[in-house]
């Protein structure tokens, strides 16, 4: 990640730590030893010298390669010293010796091929996180004059991002927040993720009127479509709901809202939670079905109200009954036993854990909670949420 601190190399990272110290090297010498010794203890009819062989198979799992090799070397000459400190009758011999060596060589060979690929393996997770921050850049605290919060869930634990997006623009004509959920999965949505959220951060930023925002978006969606088209990169029509808030400047108790065709966002106040009105938007690129561009709410948000805005990963989370998430109950009914719950970042971890624990931890798809307010004067700082 830039910015942050060298990650381990996976040459010179090992798997067994206590307190920052490698003792990786711990469980192949106690088996060493401990052949040796029970080796030498034994009658000549049952020799186990041979075992040997083990330790530099296990030190290839969980040591460096230079680690492997040096115990390579030492079930080398140890099962050489024991072995000839017996009689000559009850030898093991050439052809364990050549067990025991050959199990080395194969053994180093073997953790080279394991660190060369947990050093791919640690780029590639560098490659993906960096492409998450790139599609979902980090927040910073009062961003836009607006207190948030955020979880972002990827249904791919190992790819880490999906098609969920949103960002805060703050501009001359105030400041817009989005949110949306590309249509399908995999790279190609994470590209038209990145797509729309390129154009959105221009365009909210100059452009004076919340429509003209929205009919960039609609554009840049209609153009990403025809260019994936025209180099073969169709899997099936790309769409993708979302919606689209200002809060504007010279009026702190309204916010203008366009609805992309996704669920529409609650407000969660200290007079209860209440649910915006769904518009009539169409999902972007879906335009030439209608001739109208979807309209501009305009809806009172009262000071200490927030927002909640969620992907269908929440309110399509079901349990082992196959009941949905019940969003609205569970937000309410968390407002009633503890008003703070309104605060962002306490909203958007409530919604995060309810989600995970009626889903059991498996969510069928990218999951995103967002919340935003305006900011008081003088509020504290408030981090995005923690994924973990």
């Amino acid at each position: 990640m830039p910015g942050a601190g060298r990650r381990p190399d996976a040459a010179d990272r090992e798997q067994l730590r206590i307190g920052g110290r490698s003792v990786a090297w711990v469980p192949p010498l106690i088996l060493l030893v401990a052949i040796a010794v029970l080796d030498w203890n034994t009658s000549g009819e049952f020799r186990i010298i041979s075992w040997i062989v083990l330790v530099p198979g296990i030190a290839a799992a969980i040591c460096g390669v230079w680690g492997t090799a040096v115990f390579a070397v030492l079930a080398v000459l140890t099962y050489v010293t024991v072995d000839t400190s017996w009689p000559h009758q009850y030898q093991t011999g050439l052809p364990d010796f050549i067990l025991v060596a050959a199990g080395g060589v194969l053994a180093t060979l073997a953790c080279a091929v394991r660190v060369r690929g947990e050093r791919h393996m640690l780029h590639m997770r560098d490659v993906v996180e960096t492409t998450r921050r790139a599609v979902l850049r980090p927040l910073p605290p009062g961003w836009g004059d607006l207190d948030h919060a955020a979880a972002y869930l990827a249904a791919d634990s190992e790819a880490r991002v999906g098609g969920d997006f949103y960002d805060i623009q703050p501009g001359p004509s105030g400041t817009r927040v989005l949110l949306g959920d590309v249509q399908g999965k995999g790279l190609g949505a994470v590209d038209v993720a990145a797509a729309l959220l390129g154009t959105f951060r221009e365009s909210a930023y100059h452009e004076s009127s919340l429509t003209t925002v929205a009919a960039r978006l609609e554009t840049r969606m209609l153009r990403h479509v025809e260019y994936c088209a025209a180099v073969g990169q169709t899997d099936g029509d790309r769409f993708a709901t979302g919606v689209l808030v200002g809060f504007t400047d010279d009026d702190r108790d309204t916010v203008e809202v366009i609805n992309f065709g996704h669920d529409p966002p609650l407000v969660v106040g200290p007079d209860g939670v209440r649910s915006l009105p769904p518009g009539d938007g169409l999902p972007l690129g879906l335009s030439e079905l209608v001739p109208e561009p979807p309209p501009v709410l305009r809806v009172p948000l009262g000071p200490g109200e927030t927002l909640l805005l969620v992907t269908d990963g929440v309110t399509e989370a079901r349990d082992g009954d196959g009941e949905f998430f019940p969003l609205l109950d569970r937000v309410s009914e968390a407002l009633a036993a503890d008003p703070g719950a309104i605060e962002p970042r306490r909203l958007v971890r409530l919604v995060r854990d309810g989600t995970l624990r009626h889903s059991g931890g498996h969510l069928g798809d990218d999951t995103t909670i967002f919340a935003v307010r305006r900011r008081a004067a003088g509020p504290e700082a408030h981090q995005p949420v923690s994924n973990r």
